[in-house]
């Protein structure tokens, strides 16, 4: 209970200054009465509470458990089955449950992801149903699989995080000029909305977790990153879902004619 009220005054501490500048704007430069005062007042009653419960879930629940599965599946004795054989024999094909983990809580997280699925919503809605909510969320959500998977094996090798990232936009940037013009903001900002309050804490608690037990492995410079391909990959997997869309469509349109 303590380290629950401190978690709730700390969440009062960073949402009143969101609330200061709301309503301050609302009163002094605006100069209109807040509409529905007491519903606005009810609903930062539980924000504060929802995010104060949500992030003692995190240090209860979440952050130790993503990094007891990572210290679980690098664990010699599981991934050498037993062997006995030194860490410096370890390669990085002994590792394919750490990336078949990585893309599964990627791709699980992201479907779970409720800013993905405000955004999909909308999307849905100005488009008149041209973006289908499940298409687009299973596009991101096979892209963060992947760039999780990937980023997994960037801190099992040890390999520079910036090659990854670069040869990244180099895609994006291609796919970009080629790609449906009603798609590409949308593509850009699902690689920012599905980094929010599901996948994060679980995807850096797995890459803490990893670059804690892979030998030779720093926490600090490999234990982060995997956010930044999170954020890339679904960019890729939703251009590439619409480019593949209008492929498909204009052979429809050709077998037709």
């Amino acid at each position: 209970m303590a380290a629950l009220l401190t978690a709730l005054l700390h969440t009062l501490r960073d949402v009143l200054p969101i609330a200061a500048i709301l309503f301050g704007f609302q009163w002094f430069v605006i100069r209109q009465p807040m509409p529905n005062l007491r519903r606005v007042l009810t609903g930062f009653a539980y924000v504060v509470v929802g995010l104060a419960l949500f992030l003692e879930g995190l240090e209860q629940a979440l952050f130790p458990l993503g990094k007891l599965m990572a210290h679980q599946l690098t664990d010699p004795a599981f991934i050498l089955h037993g062997a006995g054989l030194v860490l410096s024999h370890v390669s990085w094909t002994d590792y394919l449950w750490v990336y078949a983990f990585a893309a599964a809580i990627g791709f699980s997280t992201t479907i779970a992801e409720p800013s993905l699925i405000a955004v999909a919503i909308k999307a849905r809605d100005v488009s008149g149903g041209a973006i289908s909510v499940w298409g687009l969320r299973v596009a991101v959500a096979v892209g963060v699989a992947f760039g999780i998977a990937l980023g997994a094996f960037r801190i099992i090798t040890g390999t520079p995080l910036h090659y990854y990232i670069m040869a990244g936009y180099i895609v994006v940037i291609v796919q970009t000029l080629f790609a449906p013009r009603m798609i590409i903001p949308l593509a850009y900002d699902s690689g920012g909305v599905t980094t929010s309050t599901v996948t994060v804490p679980l995807v850096t608690a797995l890459g803490l977790g990893l670059a804690g037990t892979v030998p030779g492995r720093s926490v600090l410079l490999d234990g982060f990153g995997l956010i930044a391909f999170a954020s890339l990959f679904p960019i890729i997997a939703v251009l590439g879902y619409a480019q593949l869309s209008e492929w498909r469509a204009g052979r429809a349109r050709r077998d037709r004619g």
